[in-house]
């Protein structure tokens, strides 16, 4: 393969088997897994934020799956430069590229490239941190908009990363996020791609998100949320705020009951599913949707885009 060969991207929402996918056009077509997973990134949660099991990865090459701390705060950024070094040693090795998640803002900047937005030191971003604290979303936005409206106007007072991050690059550029947005993008991968959506019926897909939970209960996901909370890191990190880490934390605490904690992850996390669906309809543009188990067919559709 040349450094310009085709690749394949996979989206679809939680649960929806896209990674099974991905291990199983591996398999058939002499590929390697990278992840596009923000949660996936990070070592600490293998259960709870469904990594590929242990089999799995030894099997099949795969690239970027449990690499970061808990405590590191991964960008966009850093996660597409490392996707494109993953991708270059995949291909350098013979092999596909399959890049498979479900994380939006990954997949569009592997496929767009990204704006190129100065980093902001660390001792203004927890300035911006003790700000939100210190006001609360709904007065630290309004402060925001002072610096940038566009961003204010997009974003909910809840969403506290991407509001400090905003006044963070407004505070240290003295431009605002949603100019540097608007400069031309780079990074986008190399090479022609062949985009896969997984997209259950709903149904089905909240059913395999409420089963999938059970099981994590059921194999160490408490366990697991146990030993991140001993450690005691801002609640503002990335990996804080997995799905199902808060509600099995409160659990934890004697807050509520295993069985309302699971409730309310199992809720938040078809909620998310919807949103990922809605994403993908709206952006992905994918060549080849599979809605139910897919087939001989698929392999030959993929075969016929890759030559």
């Amino acid at each position: 393969m040349t450094s310009v060969s085709p690749y394949i991207m996979i989206a679809g929402p939680t649960a929806s088997g896209k990674s099974q996918l991905a291990i199983d056009l591996a398999r058939r077509f002499n590929g390697a897994v990278i992840n596009a997973d923000s949660m996936q990134l990070y070592a600490d949660l293998a259960i709870v934020t469904a990594r590929p099991q242990p089999q799995d990865l030894e099997d099949i090459p795969h690239h970027l799956f449990g690499i970061c701390d808990a405590a590191h705060r991964a960008s966009v950024a850093e996660w597409l430069g490392l996707a494109a070094t993953a991708i270059a040693d995949v291909r350098s090795a013979g092999q596909l590229p399959i890049i498979v998640g479900g994380t939006g803002m990954y997949l569009q900047a592997g496929l767009r490239g990204i704006a190129p937005v100065p980093d902001v030191p660390a001792d203004l971003h927890q300035h911006c941190i003790d700000l939100y604290r210190q006001l609360g979303g709904a007065k630290f936005r309004d402060m925001l908009a002072g610096y940038d409206a566009d961003i204010a106007a997009r974003l909910v007072d809840g969403d506290s990363q991407r509001l400090i991050r905003a006044m963070g690059v407004a505070m240290a550029t003295d431009r605002p996020l949603s100019w540097w947005q608007q400069q031309p993008h780079k990074g986008a991968f190399m090479g022609s791609v062949i985009k896969i959506t997984m997209m259950p019926p709903r149904p089905t897909l909240y059913d395999r998100i409420n089963q999938r939970f059970d099981h994590m209960l059921a194999h160490g996901a408490v366990d697991e949320v146990a030993r991140l909370m001993a450690r005691q890191l801002d609640p503002g990190l990335p990996l804080m705020k997995a799905l199902g880490v808060a509600p099995i934390a409160a659990f934890l605490a004697g807050n509520m009951t295993k069985d309302d904690a699971a409730f309310i992850a199992k809720r938040d996390s078809r909620r998310y599913a919807k949103r990922q669906m809605t994403w993908i309809r709206n952006n992905f543009n994918a060549q080849i949707t599979v809605e139910k188990k897919y087939s001989e067919s698929l392999y030959e559709k993929i075969f016929s885009l890759i030559r």
